[in-house]
């Protein structure tokens, strides 16, 4: 059995481990560094021609000779490449994909405050009342939460390594009660 040591994040979106002397070629005997979560290690999983990870729990299947893995339980299609000792992102969004969620996200996050400033420019609360102040506060927290609300979708879409740990951490705490 191959054993790896763990690797880190550098810059080009490529994971390195830092004390591996020699370059390992990707087989189901080794154990790797999960390339989505960066923190399990994936290993072959019993009678089927897959990976694992024991952190994440994603399941990858492997293409042995062009040295990939593909995760295959998540609606995004996301795969590595293997480099002997660093993973490397092997497959990239679709620009249309990529366009389209900016330009959805864009739009959730702006159109809300939009309407919300434009009914109080419409209808503006009398001079001088107690309640003049609401619209501007009202329009800031549409925008706040809008935008939160678009940070998360795009985490989920691009599947940040900190978000994902830190979902699994949460799971896992609310699990233990």
């Amino acid at each position: 059995m191959t054993k790896q040591v763990p690797e880190r994040k550098v810059k080009g979106g490529v994971l390195r481990s830092p004390e591996a002397s020699e370059n390992t070629q990707l087989s189901y005997q080794g154990t790797y560094t999960c390339p989505v979560c960066r923190h399990g290690q994936i290993t072959e999983l019993t009678l089927v021609d897959a990976f694992a990870c024991n952190f994440c729990r994603h399941i990858f299947t492997a293409n042995l000779e062009n040295q990939t893995v593909q995760v295959v339980d998540s609606s995004q299609p996301m795969s590595w490449r293997w480099m002997g000792r660093s993973w490397q992102v092997a497959y990239r969004d679709e620009l249309n994909l990529t366009l389209v969620i900016w330009l959805v996200g864009i739009t959730i996050a702006l159109m809300p405050p939009a309407l919300v400033w434009f009914s109080a420019y419409t209808f503006p609360p009398l001079p001088g009342s107690r309640w003049a102040w609401l619209p501007a506060v009202w329009v800031g927290c549409t925008l706040v939460i809008h935008l939160l609300l678009v940070a998360w979708l795009l985490a989920e879409h691009y599947q940040i390594p900190l978000y994902v740990s830190s979902k699994i951490r949460l799971r896992s705490l609310l699990n233990r009660r």
